[in-house]
């Protein structure tokens, strides 16, 4: 596992369109299928890694939380299930049941999804306003298991979604997030 840190893609910039596969449900969601009334939060994660499981918690618990102010979720994996099969489309549906997930989780198989977002890490966190321009990027919060294992709390997405809901300005301060590399599959890669 490789240590990688966000890529934090421009402020403003616009949601990339996609449409993608739903594994458990068998259905094509695009973007707009998923967008949220006042917001729309894009995560990329994926099955094994460390630093997803150990945020997944408060994953879920944010969720829940903020789904009730109109606030919208995707969870997109984009690694080579070639090479890391643990991620496959096959192994999402009984994974999101076992985190307990409540959004899509999509799978991103041509990984053109990640480029579009200049995604480089699981956990990334991307937050866009109403009108789908990027609001935050960057961290769930300082947690990361073995390089700083303090409890996750989700502070630092909670605060830009709090910041976002009240019509604030963008935080100032985005930290970037930080895990697993993405699983580029090599003959794909342009």
């Amino acid at each position: 596992m490789a240590y990688t840190e966000s890529s934090m893609l421009p402020l403003g910039t616009r949601a990339p369109e996609f449409i993608l596969p739903d594994p458990a449900t068998g259905s094509l969601l695009s973007l707009h299928d998923v967008t949220g009334q006042n917001a729309t939060v894009v995560m990329f994660l994926c099955n094994h890694c460390p630093y997803v499981i150990y945020v997944n918690p408060t994953i879920v618990q944010i969720v829940e939380e903020y789904a009730q102010k109109g606030v919208s979720f995707v969870g997109i994996n984009s690694n080579d299930a070639e090479d890391y099969p643990e991620d496959g489309p096959d192994k999402m549906p009984a994974h999101a049941r076992e985190a307990g997930y409540t959004f899509p989780y999509l799978y991103d198989e041509t990984q053109s999804v990640a480029r579009a977002f200049d995604a480089a890490c699981t956990p990334d966190f991307y937050v866009f306003d109403g009108d789908l321009n990027l609001y935050y990027r960057g961290q769930l919060d300082e947690s990361r298991p073995k390089r700083n294992p303090v409890p996750s709390t989700g502070s630092d997405l909670r605060a830009a979604l709090e910041s976002l809901l009240a019509s604030r300005p963008a935080p100032e301060v985005q930290r970037p997030s930080g895990g697993c590399n993405i699983k580029w599959n090599q003959d794909l890669r342009i």
